[in-house]
């Protein structure tokens, strides 16, 4: 029978053959020393920060020895708040990892290690936006204003580079590279630490940000490349909440309210009409910077499930034999 071997004063130990492993009064006084460890970006810890005290909140009053049994019912306490399922397991991970920590450091037993992340969906989250839809969107940006010529070139990027918002959001003005008549953005891509990437920038995605950048006045090449106008933060580097709401509010004012449309929506819509316009698998996942051909496979899934669907198909034979 396994035993536990702490040094701690504040911790007693008992055989995991007993009711518990290890017994403490609060579990939470180690979120610090855990934060601290983790091996993992700033506001990568932020993110485990807020989720590890999400866990703590639930558990507030209750058993102060959690079980597996604990962890269970805050997953299933997850479900009914209609969290995604990326949310969930996002939320379950970091538990996971906590307990995984706890019994390195022979706090506490690892009792998450059971406990499964929620099942991927498939497909994604996100919808695209249709042709209309987008043409809507970006005709309906009034350009004669500092901020219209921002939010247009913003949204504008987006739709036609399948850029994601941390990675606009990431940009300096010196990061526009032009050179052999092609025009470059350098971008630091999801999960990197250096802009080692870059999309290319046409005639119709620069022009846009040229004309803002004009009309923004004069600026260092260091300055981001698209700054707020907010009286608090004005001149400094937006965020991607601020973008995703500039996004929001293009689709709302053309009367487009969906909560599968959103700022990721344009990435996706950017993909699949690179698809539609008879871009190659492999041209498309170079411009989105997919880790593996798969993730563009399912876009191109997507489209022939749509345009080829057997439902069609159904339609036209009971046509045809009369049935309706």
């Amino acid at each position: 029978m396994h035993s536990f071997e702490i040094t701690s004063p504040k911790v007693t130990v008992v055989s995991i053959g007993q009711d518990l492993a290890t017994k403490t009064n609060d579990l939470s006084r180690y979120l610090d020393e855990f934060l601290t460890e983790l091996d993992i970006k700033e506001n990568s810890r932020a993110t485990y920060n807020r989720a590890i005290i999400k866990f703590f909140s639930f558990m507030s009053g209750n058993n102060n020895q959690p079980t597996s049994y604990d962890i269970l019912a805050y997953k299933r306490h997850l479900e009914s708040l209609d969290l995604a399922a990326y949310t969930i397991t996002a939320y379950l991970v970091v538990v996971r990892r906590f307990f995984a920590w706890t019994e390195s450091k022979r706090i506490y037993p690892d009792i998450a290690k059971t406990i499964k992340g929620m099942r991927r969906p498939i497909g994604f989250r996100k919808d695209p936006l249709t042709m209309e839809q987008t043409k809507d969107v970006i005709n309906g940006i009034d350009i004669n204003t500092l901020q219209g010529k921002r939010d247009f070139a913003i949204i504008n990027l987006l739709v036609r580079t399948g850029l994601r918002t941390i990675e606009i959001q990431r940009a300096n003005i010196e990061d526009i590279n032009q050179s052999g008549g092609v025009s470059k953005l350098h971008i630091q891509g999801k999960g990197r630490d250096t802009k080692d990437d870059y999309v290319l920038l046409t005639g119709a995605s620069l022009k846009p940000i040229l004309s803002y950048l004009q009309y923004r006045g004069e600026q260092k090449d260091s300055e981001p490349l698209f700054a707020s106008i907010s009286d608090r933060n004005n001149g400094k580097r937006m965020t991607t909440r601020s973008m995703s709401r500039i996004v929001k509010e293009a689709l709302s004012s053309v009367g487009i309210n969906s909560k599968r449309l959103t700022a990721h929506s344009l990435r996706h819509t950017a993909i699949t009409t690179a698809l539609l316009a008879g871009a190659s698998l492999q041209e498309v996942k170079t411009m989105a910077r997919h880790a593996d051909i798969n993730t563009t496979l399912i876009y191109s899934h997507n489209i022939e499930r749509v345009v080829n669907g057997a439902e069609y198909k159904i339609d036209k034979y009971m046509e045809d034999t009369q049935v309706i």
